[in-house]
């Protein structure tokens, strides 16, 4: 199987991957904020159909309908598994979400980009240099260190903080199936048509565990929040595949690793300017510490990988 070749218009992909990383930064705080007045399949489940809508509108409009005809053999199977790990994803970090703060899910969850680079040694042959080995053990020093005042929660196997971290783990490991399968998809299909596919089959998949009658039983401001968090997922997984079109997974991978730092500050502006909307972020500065420690790892496994050969811009 040919492995896709980005472009080369890294200034695209840079603007791009800083969308995506912006976005997905505060969207665990429009989510947790959510989960008091909607469960989580029914939110997922808005969330894809939405996106899917305005999506399909678009395409067809574009270049019409896109045609079935190329998915199959090893298309089919990286589609499914695009599909599940996706799905997958949405669903465990917001049941996730229920038992963590926004701030210590998303410090979690940037496991994510350490566990795509890892399948980008496997699938896409990419080398691991001594800076990516050092910026490995930074990622796991800065988890210790994040968690200095949680061990005890976290030794207790059935406790909800452990559940909740076990769940988010569960979801990185899910996203890096995704991005790793849409990566190779792009060779052979436009980022919005994969996107579509996905999300078609996210609402057929989520449709038996949904209540969709609950939209009518929201208020105006958890309404609000659906809806930002259902275009959430159009722009921002939109901006991410194309991204991974124009430039490395491994540069993205560096981007995205600013989104713990994004969140917490989100968090501590929404504090002040909704209170009561949601916790403040219950940090101490070793916690803080810990997680500029994990950026700071996964920017050097991003950098400490050689360009990949690409397409003249």
């Amino acid at each position: 199987m040919n492995i896709h070749v980005t472009t080369g218009r890294w200034r695209l992909g840079l603007v791009l991957s800083l969308v995506t990383a912006f976005l997905w930064g505060v969207l665990p705080i429009a989510l947790k904020g959510l989960l008091d007045s909607m469960d989580p399949f029914t939110i997922t489940w808005y969330r894809f159909l939405v996106a899917a809508l305005v999506l399909a509108v678009f395409i067809i409009r574009k270049n019409g309908f896109p045609s079935t005809s190329k998915i199959k053999g090893s298309r089919l199977y990286l589609l499914i598994v695009a599909s599940i790990g996706l799905c997958g994803t949405y669903i465990l970090n917001l049941l996730g979400l229920r038992y963590l703060s926004p701030g210590t899910a998303t410090v979690v969850v940037q496991l994510a980009p350490m566990f795509m680079l890892l399948g980008g040694l496997v699938f896409f042959r990419e080398r691991f240099r001594m800076r990516q080995w050092a910026g490995f053990v930074f990622v796991v020093s800065g988890l210790v260190v994040f968690f200095n005042d949680r061990f005890e929660e976290l030794l207790n196997p059935t406790g909800d903080y452990t559940i909740g971290v076990l769940l988010i783990i569960a979801s990185a490991i899910m996203w890096a199936f995704y991005a790793l399968s849409q990566k190779q998809l792009l060779k052979t299909f436009p980022s919005g048509t994969i996107l579509l596919w996905i999300y078609i089959s996210a609402i057929v998949l989520f449709f038996p565990f949904a209540q969709p009658s609950h939209l009518f039983q929201l208020g105006i401001g958890p309404l609000l929040l659906l809806l930002f968090c259902a275009f959430n997922t159009l722009v921002a997984y939109g901006c991410f595949s194309e991204a991974l079109d124009h430039w490395e997974a491994s540069r993205i991978s560096m981007v995205l690793a600013t989104i713990p730092l994004i969140t917490v500050v989100a968090m501590k502006l929404c504090s002040v300017l909704f209170p009561g909307y949601i916790d403040p972020e219950r940090l101490n500065l070793w916690s803080i510490f810990g997680a500029c420690i994990i950026v700071v790892g996964s920017v050097l496994c991003a950098l400490g990988r050689r360009n990949q050969t690409s397409k003249s811009d």
